[in-house]
């Protein structure tokens, strides 16, 4: 199974404000839409920024001096740059992205930079809801028995909540951790227990084969 994309699991139907959408028109509309955050746009749909819940508190909290401010709007509690992803990258991308930068939502932006959707937390978390039967399967099948070169010994798969258990015996020890790796990228796995041994150690150093200096 390839990895999913973005635009797999992003919701399209994105809620959004203007630059010059007022203070209580943005609270409203994550009231309504029951939202904790929603990307600006531009006339062209191209993302201004980031707008959340905390920038909202944050506006009100940090208000100084006695006279009362102008009107608030949108662009001026933005987050900006926003962070943005394209459709056809991957979700780890997206997650690993997201973590690194301390977001909680992604807008997703075609070629041209234009708002097409949004990748939050949840929607990137999705993945991890596939059944583990259907990752056994694949394990099973692809990883395991697609390897070439295998004995007819047969190796175990278990999952359970996402986490898969390998148990058996492969022709060489070089394969244990291509197995093991291939099986954790997987989509919707959690983690993987090794308990694959080997016939043969293809990773040994032979005897009078390492390298002898002299002075």
């Amino acid at each position: 199974m390839p990895s999913r994309t973005v635009g797999e699991v992003m919701t399209r139907d994105v809620v959004q404000a203007g630059p010059t959408t007022p203070f209580k028109e943005v609270v409203r509309l994550l009231d309504h839409h029951r939202v904790s955050g929603l990307p600006v746009v531009d006339a062209d749909d191209k993302v201004l920024g980031v707008l959340s819940g905390s920038d909202l508190v944050r506006a009100q909290a940090y208000r100084e001096g006695s006279a009362p401010p102008l009107a608030v709007s949108a662009e001026d509690m933005m987050s900006s740059p926003a962070v943005t992803v394209h459709p056809e990258q991957s979700v780890a991308d997206a997650a690993r992205l997201m973590e690194r930068r301390g977001v909680e939502r992604l807008p997703v932006v075609d070629e041209a930079d234009r708002l097409i959707g949004i990748a939050t937390r949840r929607d990137l978390l999705r993945v991890f809801l596939r059944a583990d039967e259907d990752i056994r399967r694949e394990v099973a099948a692809e990883i395991v028995g697609g390897a070439e070169g295998e004995p007819s010994d047969p190796v175990l798969v278990s999952v359970r909540d996402g986490v898969v258990t390998l148990e058996g015996r492969v022709e060489l020890r070089s394969r244990v951790p291509e197995i093991v790796y291939a099986a954790w990228r997987l989509e919707g796995v959690v983690g993987v227990v090794n308990g694959l041994g080997f016939r043969i150690d293809d990773c040994a150093i032979p005897a009078g084969s390492a390298r002898t200096g002299s002075s």
